[in-house]
């Protein structure tokens, strides 16, 4: 029905695809209806699908995946405590790899130093990706900033917006926060084991579904763009382009092209920032980031330091 929109479907021909009854036809429509699609009827002509759920639905995304690794599966579950953590349970009870946990809301989802990310059941993506990559721990220093100057190339694309990438996992637009990205890995002696990418977006939230605290820096897609986003369509082409743009870092054919797509996004380049790093401060000015995806930060004397790990502010009026 979908690939024949907006062109109706008759029931006969429905039952004869799927080789049921009509009545098993309509008893299927009806768990759909509970589902949220709903459908015009029409004695002579059939079926046709009239609305769909707004919310993430697993169907609509399956069927919408234009890239599909082999052996890739996903899960779609109503609530979890977190993504990340269900993908780590499930790599430790032996599940292939790779495949994607969803989720309609978290109750405890979280970002970077542990700190929470609201995650309500209000039209928002809740995502974690698992692999087993088998690669060197030293590659996976850039691994975060290529998989989100990816996530930005397709919100720019789709959504036809801007978005920036503050360093190291934060997605905003004019400084406002839409989202962002967690890796967790599991190390071995001389290989990355297991590997979670987790990515919280904020999709289709009203601002006045915000707790006070995060209305003036928290913005959504569809707050941006004016209307919402077909959250299902968006979800399908995300997996993609994570799951491509995973193949081409796992074969190394990102080199080349990091540093041109991160520097396309790089909120923070030229501006004069402060990073701390356990407690240490230090201040100078944002030039981008070098190979191995450390920021690079010039002092007031001159001097470029890179920086692998930290938390970064702007400075006022930098």
């Amino acid at each position: 029905m979908l690939t024949r929109e907006p062109e109706w479907v008759s029931g006969a021909a429905l039952a004869a695809r799927l080789g049921v009854s009509r009545v098993t036809v309509w008893h299927h429509m009806e768990k759909l209806r509970a589902q949220g699609f709903s459908f015009e009827a029409q004695r002579s002509r059939g079926y046709r699908i009239s609305g769909r759920p707004e919310l993430l639905n697993a169907s609509l995304v399956d069927i919408q995946l234009k890239v599909r690794p082999r052996g890739f599966t996903f899960v779609l579950l109503d609530e979890v405590d977190s993504t990340n953590d269900e993908a780590v349970r499930q790599l430790a009870a032996g599940r292939a790899a790779p495949f994607a946990v969803l989720a309609r809301r978290q109750t405890r989802g979280r970002g970077r130093f542990g700190r929470q990310w609201h995650s309500e059941a209000n039209g928002n993506l809740y995502a974690s990706f698992a692999f087993r990559p088998g690669v060197a721990p030293g590659r996976m220093q850039t691994f975060t900033l290529w998989m989100g100057a990816n996530v930005c190339e397709l919100i720019a694309n789709f959504a036809r917006l801007s978005p920036g990438l503050k360093w190291p996992n934060d997605i905003l637009f004019d400084g406002r926060k839409a989202g962002g990205m967690l890796t967790e890995a599991r190390v071995d002696a001389d290989q990355i084991r297991d590997l979670v990418f987790g990515l919280g977006l904020n999709v289709n939230s009203a601002p006045s579904d915000w707790p006070t605290e995060l209305g003036r820096r928290a913005v959504s897609l569809s707050e941006l763009a004016g209307a919402p986003v077909d959250l299902n369509r968006f979800t399908a082409a995300l997996i993609g382009r994570v799951l491509l743009a995973y193949e081409r870092f796992a074969d190394g054919e990102h080199v080349d092209s990091f540093a041109e797509l991160w520097n396309r996004y790089d909120v923070l380049r030229g501006r004069e920032v402060t990073l701390v790093e356990s407690g240490r401060k230090r201040r100078g000015r944002a030039l981008g980031v070098d190979d191995v995806g450390s920021l690079l930060i010039r002092d007031e004397r001159g001097r470029t330091h890179g920086c692998r790990a930290g938390e970064v502010t702007v400075e006022k009026g930098g």
